[in-house]
């Protein structure tokens, strides 16, 4: 049996010119693995930017690091999916590549399977990201690394 959700109709519907666009890069310094919340500096950015509506693109340079879009109340969420990704990609794996240590062909896959960009819609000068929404810069490597954040806005 097939199932199909309800889709409702558009609400908020706005248009117009793309007027403007702004662009800039952080650093994080990360501890080693882990998540870092880079929300607030994000948010600094599109203040700053001064667009009221559009989308904002965050785009992490890194192969063996990665962002993503989670749940900012309980830390516990971060330590459940790092499990979940050691399980997924083990450290200690039957990998060829090497070169750059044991911890490095598993960064790259949990690269692969999480995002190297994200883009945020903006309304009313800020990200609608929901309630328990936080932005989050994961470094998947052993050891502490400072990594390159590219930050990009469009609209008017």
């Amino acid at each position: 049996m097939t199932r199909h959700g309800r889709i409702g109709p558009l609400e908020g519907f706005a248009s117009g010119e793309v007027a403007r666009q702004a662009s800039a890069r952080i650093t994080v310094a990360t501890p080693g693995p882990g998540f870092t919340d880079i929300t607030a500096a994000v948010a600094a950015f599109v203040r700053e930017s001064g667009l009221r509506r559009g989308l904002v693109t965050v785009f992490c340079r890194h192969t063996s690091a990665s962002l993503t879009i989670q749940e900012n109340a309980d830390p516990d969420v971060q330590t459940d999916l790092l499990t979940a990704l050691d399980g997924l990609a083990p450290r200690h794996g039957a990998y060829v590549h090497g070169a750059e240590g044991l911890d490095d062909m598993p960064a790259h896959i949990r690269t692969m399977v999480t995002d190297s960009a994200l883009t945020i819609p903006l309304a009313d000068g800020r990200m609608t990201l929901g309630t328990w929404q936080g932005l989050y810069l994961i470094e998947h490597r052993d050891r502490p690394h400072r990594r390159e954040v590219v930050l990009s806005a469009i609209g008017s």
